[in-house]
């Protein structure tokens, strides 16, 4: 059941991740071809760019890649690609060692949940506002929601790594040379059972 749960929460991480930025690629190619395009006089085109308004666009962006960085941050600390400096950690013993890392991990888990339950309290707050965005006219409660609800992942991230490191005592790890797919694809390509390729191992 838990295993579920944590699966699910994968793929849903990582897909508003992708999406977010996907549609804040998307949304900024628009209106900057949206503001070069209306500056050339073609016939009925430029008016017809003139008449769409992009004023939105700066603001949704923005939104989305706090959105992002939230959710974003979450998913480096369950897959390990945060940056650290671990000279030090590395050069104690090993009981000492894992002390220490459990403690950092405890200490980031308190820090995010602070920010997360302060987060939910602001947000609380605004929800009984009338407060709107400048632009899109949105309740900013909505906007904000990034800040508890990612820290509130984040918090789950680190006791959830934390745990995984209790009882393995192995941290999640990241190589940046690896190519997820790749080493099916290569064992799927058929150039690879050539007689010359075989003729030339055994050489």
């Amino acid at each position: 059941m838990f295993r579920v749960f944590n699966l699910i929460l994968n793929r849903l991480e990582e897909l508003i991740v992708a999406v977010l930025m996907a549609g804040a690629t998307i949304i900024t190619f628009l209106a900057v071809a949206h503001r070069y395009m209306a500056g050339y006089e073609i016939p009925y085109l430029q008016n017809w760019l003139l008449s769409l308004n992009f004023s939105w666009a700066q603001e949704l962006c923005i939104y989305m890649f706090v959105w992002m960085a939230k959710f974003g941050a979450a998913y480096g600390v369950r897959t390990g690609i945060h940056v650290g400096i671990d000279v030090v950690i590395n050069r104690l013993k090993e009981r000492a060692r894992y002390f220490c890392i459990l403690f950092s991990m405890g200490a980031g888990a308190l820090f995010t949940g602070v920010i997360g339950y302060m987060g939910a309290k602001f947000v609380w707050g605004l929800s009984q506002t009338t407060s709107v965005s400048p632009d899109l006219e949105i309740p900013v409660w909505i906007v904000y929601s990034a800040i508890p609800l990612g820290s509130f992942l984040m918090c789950y991230r680190f006791l959830q790594v934390a745990w995984a490191y209790a009882w393995t005592r192995e941290l999640p790890h990241h190589d940046h040379s690896h190519v997820e797919g790749l080493e099916e694809e290569v064992k799927k390509d058929p150039a690879s059972d050539k007689p010359q390729d075989k003729e030339e191992n055994r050489s």
